[in-house]
């Protein structure tokens, strides 16, 4: 297969064709996919801020491993922690004193939450805090929000990014699989609401004649480009599943640490479980799971839901957290970001205006969502699927041919604590070039 690019990448393009051969679409996760692209890139090493790729170019990542290196690439403190980890025995699949240490410090900075359990990705994780919901509620059925993401288990792998044809009418939305193989008859354990919809919640639990075990929603719908929820939504989610007796699980995989050190939301509401990954780890594979003592009880070896694992919480990883911990909560740490914030999403809107690109910039905390097509602040996924995709295809493709890696499947992009105001006014500079070629394109 032939590859043209607008700027040399001829030796992502060997790679990528060795790749082929060996991995299914040369790659390890689908969303490695760059669709600017319709390719991989791949890359030599990522360092703070920037990638530098296999054809020599450096690029400032505001993918930033799809969220999960807040720290930025490599971060001292991180490599430090895990080379001493490395001496106590690599795996060393037992329980260690700085397991306790770290779920005590964690459990700190999240309200409500009183017991964790470890786990290494955010698919297992929501896994297991289903399961323990079900477990400790004695019921099956599930809630979930279109455009929400809980990962690529059965349970859940419904209406992230759903086909609008076959997603049905917007406030009763059709449960929409996310991938083949899901068993059919799965469908039959999961409802789909639409985001910041009180009345559909409303109705949804009051009418229905089975209670659920669970309503799982991210606090923050980064991953329909960071939509809040309404306060008036949030405070009738809350309330109904406390009287209801379900489970509220906020899945802050994404969300965790992006806006504050903890809960995206502090304490404004308080859920049942906590789901936590990506950040969590200073871009180490670890996840875990924080909820109630009475829920997490429920799991083995007190109550019966089975959680085990041999790679649950190997200090190599565990330990990656309390590097992560000490971090972002060192003094001034948040106000970095947020000034990176400020400049960003402020400068981004003044070219977007300027060049009277019809777009919206979704900023909360250090995630961001860049809207082609759309004007106003989108309030649910219906909104954001109204986006101009080819719009946002060609300013992705004009920003990489000039240093600024970004990259969607979902689109929602961000940055690290090592960037830097030069950084951002880097992008910006490039931005606008950007996006001087996708109004040429239009």
């Amino acid at each position: 297969m032939s590859i043209s690019t607008p700027f040399p990448l001829d030796n992502t393009h060997a790679l990528w064709e060795r790749a082929r051969q060996v991995m299914p679409g040369g790659v390890n996760a689908s969303a490695r996919l760059n669709p600017a692209l319709g390719h991989a890139l791949f890359f030599e090493r990522g360092e703070g801020a920037y990638l530098f790729d296999v054809d020599g170019h450096r690029y400032i990542d505001y993918c930033i491993s799809h969220g999960a290196s807040l720290l930025g690439h490599g971060h001292p403190a991180v490599v430090r922690a895990v080379q001493e980890a490395l001496s106590m025995g690599v795996l060393l699949a037992y329980e260690t004193e700085i397991q306790v240490e770290v779920a005590e410090r964690i459990l700190a900075l999240f309200p409500g939450m009183e017991m964790v359990r470890y786990a290494c990705s955010g698919t297992e994780t929501t896994w297991h805090a289903l399961r323990v919901a079900r477990a400790y509620t004695g019921r099956y059925a599930v809630i979930k929000f279109e455009g929400h993401y809980h990962g690529v288990n059965d349970t859940v792998g419904y209406s992230h990014w759903p086909d609008l044809e076959a997603a049905g009418p917007a406030e009763s939305p059709r449960p929409v699989p996310d991938s083949a193989g899901i068993p059919p008859g799965s469908e039959d354990w999961i409802t789909v609401l639409p985001f910041n919809d009180v009345a559909a919640f409303e109705r949804c639990l009051r009418d229905g004649a089975d209670k659920p075990a669970a309503v799982i929603m991210e606090p923050v719908n980064y991953d329909s480009c960071g939509i809040v929820p309404r306060p008036e939504f949030l405070r009738t989610v809350r309330d109904l599943t406390r009287e209801l007796g379900v489970v509220l699980i906020f899945d802050e995989v994404l969300s965790g640490f992006r806006v504050r050190a903890g809960a995206a939301l502090g304490d404004e509401v308080v859920p049942d479980m906590t789901v936590l990954g990506k950040a969590v780890g200073g871009g180490m594979p670890i996840s875990a799971f924080l909820g109630r003592r009475e829920i997490m009880e429920t799991c083995t070896p007190v109550g019966p839901a089975l959680h085990s694992g041999t790679y649950n919480a190997p200090p190599v990883l565990v330990i990656a957290i309390r590097a992560l911990l000490d971090e972002v909560t060192r003094p001034g740490f948040y106000e970095h970001l947020d000034a990176l914030g400020e400049r960003l999403y402020a400068g981004m809107r003044e070219i977007l205006a300027r060049r009277e690109v019809k777009a919206w910039v979704q900023g909360v905390g250090a995630r961001f969502g860049l809207l082609f097509g759309l004007d106003e602040e989108p309030r649910n996924y219906r909104d954001v699927a109204r986006q101009d995709l080819e719009a946002m295809r060609r300013f992705h493709l004009a920003c990489l041919e000039r240093g600024v890696y970004l990259h969607y499947v979902s689109p929602h992009h961000g940055y690290s604590s090592a960037h830097t105001l030069a950084d951002i006014d880097e992008t910006l500079n490039v931005m606008d070039d950007a996006a001087g070629e996708v109004l040429r394109g239009q």
